[in-house]
């Protein structure tokens, strides 16, 4: 196992630069994974990272040290906590951080089926839960506008808690034309409109459309939609964050599947 002390190390700089910059990951078409249950997930559902790096405490955390006997062609690269806390994402050190190949999905499916559609989600976090909660309401395919954040930067990585590798994910995305070829059913959230996501139907072939965190949605986009739904807050609050009507209108449509025999 290779150690590296020194920040001036040409490895440990490549490694900063794919932190620091989207733009250099998506060169590179590599991503950074910080943590191993995060590594886990990649391997079970894509495979083995393309390389490994552990802190010096991270050597002695007994479930990275078992993941490490199981990289068999891989030699892990050990740096010093100081080092590695400077490619971590995170306050309190996760001990590993993976190397992996970004997947690249070009060419957009000629019919999608139920999706997410993002425009603009400017918010890691924000981002990441939305991947997160498509994820576990059973969606497939996610398509994020050009004005969206990087999907498979470090920090929506770790807000999505593996859920990318569950998603097929399009990137570069001109909904509008998207929205123009859809075969379903387009439904927009906004706080403005008067009709309820709860008294909608979502258990057919719908895509879901979110707009950033505070401009909401363009007007093109919101025209284009066959239905525009709001959220009910009985509350004063003026309106949710992205990430929470996502959730809100995602696991609706959970329900009234399950309601419907669906599931």
């Amino acid at each position: 196992m290779k150690h590296i002390t020194s920040a001036e190390n040409p490895r440990f700089k490549a490694l900063l630069k794919l932190m620091q910059s989207s733009r250099e990951r998506r060169k590179a078409g590599l991503s950074l994974l910080d943590g191993v249950h995060l590594v886990q997930a990649y391997r079970d559902h894509l495979g083995l990272p393309e390389a490994v790096v552990v802190s010096k405490s991270g050597l002695r955390d007994r479930e990275i040290s078992l993941f490490i006997n199981e990289l068999l062609n891989i030699e892990p690269l050990a740096l010093s906590d100081e080092l590695f806390n400077r490619l971590s994402t995170v306050t309190t050190s996760t001990g590993m951080i993976a190397v992996v190949k970004t997947p690249r999905l070009l060419t957009l499916p000629d019919d999608p089926g139920p999706c997410v559609l993002l425009e603009g989600i400017q918010d890691p976090g924000n981002l990441g839960s939305i991947l997160r909660s498509a994820a576990a309401a059973g969606m497939r395919d996610v398509f994020l506008s050009g004005n969206s954040v990087h999907s498979w930067s470090p920090r929506v990585l770790r807000a999505g808690m593996g859920a990318h590798f569950m998603l097929r994910i399009y990137e570069e995305v001109d909904l509008l034309a998207l929205i123009k070829g859809f075969s379903g059913q387009v439904i927009a959230t906004s706080h403005h409109s008067s009709q309820s996501v709860f008294e909608t139907d979502l258990t057919g072939k719908v895509g879901l459309l979110f707009g950033s965190e505070g401009t909401g949605l363009s007007r093109d986009l919101l025209a284009a939609a066959h239905t525009v739904v709001a959220v009910p807050m009985p509350g004063k609050t003026e309106s949710l964050n992205a990430a929470a009507a996502a959730a809100v209108c995602l696991f609706e449509r959970v329900r009234q599947m399950r309601a419907s025999g669906k599931r």
